[in-house]
């Protein structure tokens, strides 16, 4: 089994609007970052179980990383390798996810265990991430959408 240890560091400077006020998260952020949260656990999920539709209500047609080689990777990209079997996620562990609310806009940073088959080969992978999210219509990314 391969094993690939990768970080991905993401520089963010920016000001903090003076409406997002003290430091106590209100009940509407505390909701907000637990739906998120979630969010993270049903991709997975819905990654294990190639579930293109779920998959593709998840993600924003403008979603996009940055992958491993370093190059960018949109969503029509991934739902094509998920359907084409290229990349097969099999199992993953979140760690705990920071999720910081702001308005409309969401930071959740975090990490995760994966197993995936890659090229047909098991690759284990650590990786650490920062998301930047925003509320569309509304509400926040989920699977019910």
């Amino acid at each position: 089994m391969n094993r690939l240890i990768a970080s991905v560091v993401l520089a963010t400077a920016f000001v903090v609007p003076a409406w997002a006020g003290s430091s106590e998260a209100s009940s509407a952020d505390s909701a907000a970052a637990d739906a998120i949260r979630q969010l993270g656990q049903d991709m997975g999920d819905a990654m294990i179980a190639l579930d293109i539709e779920k998959l593709d209500r998840m993600f924003g047609d403008d979603w996009m990383t940055i992958g491993l080689s370093g190059s960018v990777y949109t969503k029509e990209m991934l739902l094509r390798d998920i359907k084409a079997g290229k990349k097969k996620l099999t199992s993953f562990e979140l760690s705990p996810i920071d999720v910081q609310v702001f308005g409309d806009v969401a930071i959740a940073q975090g990490g995760v265990f994966e197993t995936r088959v890659i090229d047909g080969k098991d690759t284990d992978m650590e990786l650490v991430y920062s998301d930047i999210l925003k509320k569309r219509d509304g509400r926040w990314p989920s699977t019910t959408t």
